[in-house]
């Protein structure tokens, strides 16, 4: 009667395994970084409340803030207000990103592009976005169209530039090899520049949605009706601090999520990339 060996687990199926160890050191990172994150929300409420209680310049107080949240979301004034902000943010930062990225690959790929688009693109860089709010109305009106304007230049002019940086940035070496191999113009701009470059067009989503959030209280200046922006100016004349601060944490917070979103894309569309 032949007698088999029991099966074996490979170093990487055991549970003691390089697998296994790299899934524990992972799971305990992301707790180790909740519970920071956790930690210094902590340090910051109460050092809030410690201001507040020491009566510096009027502060209103946590308790006070969440008060005023709780009135501006039962009247569904702070749900209409973060809806339309956040309207206009995305369609500014959607629109930019899309003719930013174009743009960028067209100024590192091909030199006469540069030579054409760089200085037009360097130019306007050196201009605030908010400069351009009295041009806009001038030639757009007081809609919401010259609102996503303003917002859709701070997110194409912050990502621009790192889109045109990553193609420049693409090593040559790589691009040399795939033409050895065979590989047509088209073929090297898909398979080699797109995903090198990757990461800073990612990045320069980020600084472009920072710009855009960044961008949204002046533009919002512009004859609006509604909108976070548009709230915390009308609290500004009646020195309402607790609705100014409710519009400043509901911006830091919806700014912040989309922050995350975009990093967990940056993660998942460059996990060839080693990370520390």
């Amino acid at each position: 009667m032949a007698v088999t060996a029991p099966p074996t687990e490979s170093p990487a199926e055991s549970p003691t395994g390089p697998a296994a160890t790299a899934s524990r050191s992972s799971v305990r990172r992301v707790v180790r970084t909740l519970a920071l994150n956790l930690l210094a929300v902590a340090v910051g409420l109460a050092a809030w409340s410690l201001l507040a209680a020491a009566g510096v310049q009027g502060l209103p107080g946590p308790g006070e803030v969440a008060d005023r949240a709780g009135e501006l979301i039962a009247d569904g004034t702070l749900l209409d207000d973060a809806l339309a902000s956040l309207r206009r943010v995305l369609l500014g930062f959607a629109l930019g990103t899309l003719a930013a990225v174009p743009v960028g690959f067209l100024m590192g790929w091909y030199p006469t592009a540069r030579a054409l688009l760089e200085p037009y693109v360097q130019f306007f860089r050196t201009i605030p976005p908010l400069a351009l709010i009295p041009l806009a109305v001038v030639l757009l009106g007081i809609g919401e169209v010259p609102k996503v304007v303003v917002i859709f230049l701070a997110a194409f002019l912050s990502s621009v530039v790192a889109a045109f940086q990553g193609v420049l940035d693409v090593d040559a070496t790589l691009v040399n090899a795939a033409r050895v191999l065979g590989a047509n113009d088209r073929a090297i701009f898909l398979r080699v520049v797109v995903p090198a470059a990757a990461p800073f067009i990612l990045v320069g989503m980020r600084i472009g949605l920072g710009s855009a959030w960044g961008t949204l209280v002046a533009a919002e200046l512009i004859a609006a009706q509604e909108g976070l922006g548009f709230r915390m100016q009308q609290a500004e004349l009646y020195y309402d601090l607790p609705t100014i601060f409710v519009g400043l944490i509901t911006i830091g917070v919806l700014g912040l999520v989309m922050d995350r979103l975009l990093q967990l894309a940056e993660r998942r569309l460059t996990r060839w990339q080693e990370r520390r």
